[in-house]
């Protein structure tokens, strides 16, 4: 059994972040010491490593806490459950993509018209495109 900081450290977050898993029911001690402390077993380890991995793909805690349900009780239900949640998921983060490109593709025309130079900014490009809207499409 490990206490906090020890499941900490072998799972390379903070304290606060177990307790913040905690705090979302991401995250339950296996038991607690005579002395009140949160006690912790190597599923708890793995369970912060799910958590780790979700979170690096994408997943919000409240989606990873729907895949940890999901993962509790496999028997229950299937792999389309599974992949539906993946594609929701994916699907927003290929529009995101989408819209970042818009971004930068407004960003590369706003550099590109400055002239950059050491002059007042009375004339500037950018600003003047920000303030008046002039050659850029904003859409809500």
């Amino acid at each position: 059994m490990y206490r906090i900081g020890e499941l900490a450290q072998l799972a390379n977050v903070s304290n606060d972040t177990l307790r913040y898993y905690e705090k979302n029911g991401l995250l339950t001690p296996a038991n607690r010491s005579d002395t009140g402390y949160r006690l912790y077993n190597n599923e708890s380890v793995e369970q912060i490593k799910f958590i780790q991995r979700a979170k690096y793909v994408g997943f919000s805690l409240r989606e990873i806490q729907e895949l940890l349900s999901l993962k509790v009780d496999k028997a229950e239900h299937s792999c389309e459950e599974i992949k539906e949640l993946t594609k929701i998921k994916l699907d927003d983060v290929q529009a995101k993509l989408s819209e970042l490109q818009k971004i930068a593709g407004a960003l590369e025309k706003l550099h590109d018209a400055c002239c950059g130079g050491a002059e007042s900014a009375e004339n500037c490009s950018i600003l003047d495109a920000l303030e008046t809207g002039k050659g850029m499409e904003i859409k809500s």
